[in-house]
């Protein structure tokens, strides 16, 4: 049996219905073609040489921000232009949005200080998704970065969201280089140099060998002796690697370097407990010498 539609319903398909769905596959292959366009622009910065992986921490950053954008705007003006085609009056919506505009730059004071924040925070390139950084004092991975918030996740695997705003203190430690410092703590009746003859010579090695050779970026830095203990000395030294490589480069070495110590005879503070009593030996000639003895 045939399906017989009025004839006003079947010229609303022929006209605005097409409409409605040209626009429609518009907007969604607008949008497939921003993602695919940030995705190939992506590999190719990751295939270019020199410092590729922190331009494509960055460029990751800001597709990411410019697809979510550019989704909104995209979803934001086929909605309207649907809705006209419906047969709405999309004036009073384009006008609310005007005054709702105004409202929130009146009444919304931090959420516009937060995405003013957010936008300098991309463009300095101050941090990027991936990086290891403290914000206000709390160290992780940096997973999101929003015009409103920064989404930080800890060591414990828990998630820090801060409103861009509040980011009073940020500490990236992860942008182009980062040192691991050492501190070494030896006896003070020890050889400073000689211990630290051995730990150039340990760094040396490690730099040298597989998979930590990829990762040093420069020779140890010998800071020299930085303090000074209850009976030891403190040499302070540090290492240039790969952002966020130097944990992995720092507790080799650490490892490497008191095993080597230990092989040379070069004892470091604490492997030994020292006990000095003041007055020992008077207080044995005051009880009449040592005890057992007749």
């Amino acid at each position: 049996m045939p399906l017989h539609l009025p004839a006003h319903l079947v010229t609303w398909l022929e006209r605005s219905g097409l409409r409605v769905v040209v626009i429609a596959v518009l907007a969604w292959a607008i949008a497939r073609s921003v993602a695919v366009a940030a995705r190939r622009f992506e590999q190719r910065v990751a295939h270019d040489g020199g410092d590729a992986a922190e331009r494509t921490k960055r460029v990751q950053t800001l597709t990411r921000i410019g697809q979510k954008t550019a989704t909104a705007l995209l979803s934001g003006m086929a909605g309207l232009m649907i809705l006209r085609e419906f047969g709405a009056d999309i004036t009073p919506v384009l006008t609310g949005a005007g005054v709702a505009g105004v409202a929130v730059g009146f009444g919304a004071q931090t959420l516009v200080r937060d995405v003013i924040s957010g936008f300098f925070l991309l463009l300095e390139d101050q941090v990027r998704v991936g990086d290891a950084a403290v914000v206000n004092g709390q160290f992780g991975l940096i997973e999101e970065i929003n015009l409103r918030t920064l989404v930080l996740r800890d060591v414990e695997g828990a998630v820090h969201v801060f409103p861009n705003g509040e980011i009073k203190t940020l500490a990236n430690r992860s942008k182009d280089f980062s040192f691991y410092v050492l501190d070494v703590p030896i006896h003070s009746d020890e050889d400073a140099d000689a211990a630290i003859a051995v730990i150039r010579t340990v760094s040396a090695a490690l730099a040298a060998e597989a998979p930590y050779a990829q990762s040093v970026l420069a020779p140890l830095d010998v800071l020299g002796v930085d303090a000074f203990g209850s009976g030891h000395l403190v040499v302070r030294v540090r290492i240039k690697t790969l952002p966020q490589r130097q944990w992995d480069v720092g507790r080799e070495l650490r490892k490497r370097v008191a095993r080597a110590l230990a092989d040379h005879g070069i004892e470091m503070a604490g492997s030994r407990l020292d006990i000095h009593v003041d007055g020992l030996q008077d207080a044995i000639r005051t009880l009449g010498g040592p005890p057992g003895r007749a």
